[in-house]
């Protein structure tokens, strides 16, 4: 799978201590952080899937501190260098605990994989607004991914 430009992966700082670790996510003096919007958590349970859809403006950062989660994104942005990529990403622990920005105009879609429900933080740069998104059907065609495993 291909990277897509704007899209940032990195990795997050899980510190432990007793009783239970600390998990990093976003500073405001982090070189990712765009500002507050809103930030709010989505639970998926295993094998949902919940796909396609895109934001207009808002620049999202996705982290997973409970369960496994598979994140597509597909950028069909038409001035991108990486026009026509998807790419999938892996966020959860204990692994793969790290910080994916997903930004506009880029088509996301993400399912839990192994026996336990994920937990989705998102923290977006800007407050949700219903008609600053577009959704698409999981067939849609101007996307070439399948979720059957």
């Amino acid at each position: 799978m291909d990277q897509i430009a704007g899209a940032v992966l990195a990795d997050l700082k899980v510190i432990p201590t007793p009783g239970g670790p600390v998990l990093h996510m976003l500073r405001a003096d982090s070189p990712l952080f765009m500002g507050l919007g809103e930030i709010y958590f989505s639970e998926v349970e295993p094998g949902a899937v919940k796909a396609w859809k895109r934001h207009l403006r808002m620049t999202q950062h996705f982290a997973v501190p409970v369960g496994l989660l598979k994140v597509v994104l597909h950028d069909d942005r038409p001035d991108s260098p990486t026009r026509g990529s998807t790419a999938e990403y892996l966020l959860g622990r204990p692994d793969h605990y790290r910080l994916l920005r997903i930004p506009p105009l880029v088509w996301y879609g993400f399912t839990a994989v192994g026996p336990v429900p994920a937990l989705v933080c998102n923290c977006a740069d800007l407050a949700h607004d219903p008609v600053e998104s577009e959704r698409a059907g999981l067939d849609d065609p101007r996307i070439p991914f399948g979720w059957e495993e």
